[in-house]
Parts: C-alpha cells; structure tokens; sequence
C-alpha cells in the first residue's frame, strides 16, 4: 500500500485494515481527505509510506511520527512540530515548511529536501533557535543547512551535561560500533540549561540507531553515578556516626588515662616516601585503580618509542609525554578521569611502535577522538586542554590518520 492514493474512497470502514495505514480511523479519514489536517494531533502516528501530496498539516503535531517513504510534495507543513519525526526517504519536495520545528528530527541522504519552501525553521520546541537568527532564507538555504546535518547526530541535554557519564557512554557506544568512527564536532550552549553535542559520522552510518544506543548508555551511567554517589553518601554517614562514637570512647578514656603517671619515651621517626601519584581510586564499577601505577605503565610505553629512528618518532614520544604529563597536573580532571585519558595515551603510544597492526591503528584514532572529547568538555586554560590542542593535530598527521 506504499504512497497509494485514497482521495476521496469510499467505504474504506468496510475493510479489513490488518496493520496496514487504513487500521487507525483518524489516518483513514485524514488519507480520504488530506486537506483536514490543519492543527490536528498525529503525534506517533504511522503515516509510512502514505500518499499526502498537497495535504493541509499547517500547524499538526507530528511528534515521533513516521512519515518515511512518504511523499508530501507540495504539502503544508507551516508551523508544525516535527520533532523527532521519522522522515527517512521522505518526499518532502516543493513542501513548505515555514516556522516548522524540526528538533532532533530523523533525516538522512535520501531524505529529499529540493525546492522546498522555507522562510525560517526552530531547532527547538517553544520556538527557540530559529534559523536563519534573523532574516530569512535566500533560496536553497534551507536545503544546505540540513544537507551538512546528513553526517551528524545531534545530542541534546536539557539539564545540562554530566560529562563523565557522556564520556562513557560516547566510548560505549563506539565500542558497539567500532567500525564506525565517532567524533565530537561541536559543543554549543544554547542558554537555559540547553547543550548540543554534534557528533560527526560517516554519512551511511544508522542515525537512529547510534542516536538510541547513545541515550541508553548515557541513562546508564548517569544510573552508576548516582549509586555510587549514594554509597559514598552512606559511607560518609556511616564514617561521621563511627566517629561521634568514637569521641564518646575517647572521652571515657582520657578520664581513665588522667590518674596515670605519665612515661615519655622518645623514638627515631623514619621519613615516608612520597605517594601523591599512588592515589587508589575506583572506577564506576568500583574495580580498584592505582593511578601511580597507570602513569608507570603509560610513561614506559612511551619511552619504548625508538626517539632516534626518525625526527617524527621524537616529536611524537615529547608531545605523547606532554600530554601525560597535562593529565598528571590538570586539576580540572579527578582521579578515574586522568586513568582513562593516560589509559588512551598509552593506546597511541602503542600503534606508533606497531604500524602494520591494523587493529592498534584503529583504536589510536579512536584514542585520538575520546581526548579531543574529553578536551572540549574541559575550560579553554585547562592543562589537558591546550596540551591536546597543541599535540592531537600533529599526532594524527605523525600516525597518518
């Protein structure tokens, strides 16, 4: 029944719909007649390959609609809210779409965008970010806007950012898809507690899926962070409430201790060696990392890099050190944040003494992406981020990437 026409059909009630579009009544009467559409509700509704050439949608709410494989050519679609809608191989060609709002909505290359008729669009609901700023768009604007958004996919976090959660998730998800390269773009506050993460991919990449799978992940971390939080919470309960008991025992002895004589005895005190870089701490699975240990282990692969092979080998081991040693001092990072940023380090240090390791290579780059992410999330004067600024560029030249 892809794009069939049932203009002004009679009796359709009388069918046997199965799951096909004629199945829900209000989609029935809107297909016989597509001109009623102007500000009704079809939020969620399957409208997949449905034939709405010309149809009135002037201000309906089209919220998480499937509209792919569908043809709306010539359609109105002015003022209506097509947020998170499905418009995979959409014909939306001569369609106008002025004032629409288009949040997070699924688009790719086979979405066809030609002659649309489009004076401005809102990236957000409540009519917010619209483009153009001000003005309108010259004729093919519209078009090239969304034609470099085939190649990304848009997070947007309303309450802001919990960014050891995105991290996490971010390298979840590319471990999920590990042959499909994932890399922060950009980070735009939009105000109001708004932040919107563009995330390049390769322009076949499954949007939708990444997009879901980022989501569940990000859920999950925010989950183990919470627990863990909790635990430490508890555990400062538990620690304050052992300590008040503690003072009452002190207490009780002092008393005791006060009718003793007293017997000074004086003793050599060794000094203790320093183990500011021994700090044990726990991931979020609260596995036990020793982060002097990190450090020695990443400082030792770099120095196995052969400096005097080549110029190129040098600066790679200084700049790899740098960075290092950015993450060591950076006090914008805590501890398991400088574990997994040293632990990428080291992952670059290693495909540059094993080139032909296709295996190595790949995850270097994605090594590459996960400190330019964790660069980006950090304030401009931060130690990590001007080391990273600095070395990333040169590296990725220096391994061929």
């Amino acid at each position: 029944m892809n794009k069939t026409i049932f203009k002004q059909a009679i009796k359709l009630e009388l069918a046997r719909p199965g799951h096909t579009l004629l199945a829900n009544p209000q989609i029935r009467e809107f297909l016989i007649d597509s001109r009623t559409g102007s500000g009704k509700d079809f939020a969620q509704a399957n409208l997949r390959g449905a034939y709405l050439e010309g149809a009135n949608l002037q201000a309906a709410n089209l919220r998480l609609a499937n509209i792919s494989e569908a043809s709306l050519q010539y359609a109105n679609l002015a003022g209506a809210n097509l947020s998170e809608v499905n418009a995979v191989n959409t014909d939306l060609r001569h369609a106008t779409l002025t004032g629409a709002c288009v949040e997070n909505w699924n688009i790719d290359a086979t979405t066809q965008l030609d002659e649309v008729d489009c004076q401005y669009i809102y990236l957000l609901n409540g009519q917010k970010e619209r483009r153009p700023s001000s003005g309108e768009f010259q004729p093919g604007e519209f078009t090239k806007l969304f034609a470099e958004m085939f190649d990304t996919v848009d997070l947007i976090f309303r309450n802001g950012v919990d960014w050891k959660a995105f991290i996490a998730a971010l390298k979840e998800v590319q471990v999920q898809n590990e042959d499909t390269p994932l890399q922060v773009q950009s980070i735009a506050n939009k105000g109001d507690g708004v932040i919107v993460v563009k995330v390049h991919v390769p322009s076949d990449t499954d949007k939708e899926k990444i997009h879901q799978e980022f989501n569940q992940n990000y859920q999950l971390q925010l989950a183990a962070i919470e627990a863990q939080y909790k635990a430490q919470l508890t555990a400062k309960e538990t620690e304050i409430a052992i300590y008040r008991q503690q003072s009452v025992d002190m207490m009780e002895i002092t008393k005791t201790l006060a009718n003793r004589p007293i017997h000074v005895e004086a003793k050599a005190m060794s000094h203790s060696n320093d183990s500011s870089r021994n700090t044990t701490i726990r991931d979020i699975n609260n596995s036990a990392v020793n982060f002097g240990e990190i450090i020695g282990d990443v400082t030792n692969t770099i120095n196995q890099i052969a400096a005097d092979a080549s110029p190129e080998n040098a600066q790679l081991k200084a700049l790899l050190q740098e960075l290092t040693q950015a993450i060591e001092i950076d006090s914008h990072l805590d501890e398991e944040e400088k574990a997994e940023a040293a632990n990428q380090v080291k992952k670059i240090a290693q495909a540059s003494q094993n080139p032909d390791d296709a295996g190595l290579q790949k995850k270097a780059q994605r090594a590459v992406n996960f400190l330019e992410t964790i660069a980006k999330a950090l304030e401009p004067a931060s130690k990590l981020a001007q080391a990273c600024q600095k070395a990333l560029p040169i590296i990725l030249k220096t391994l061929g990437f």
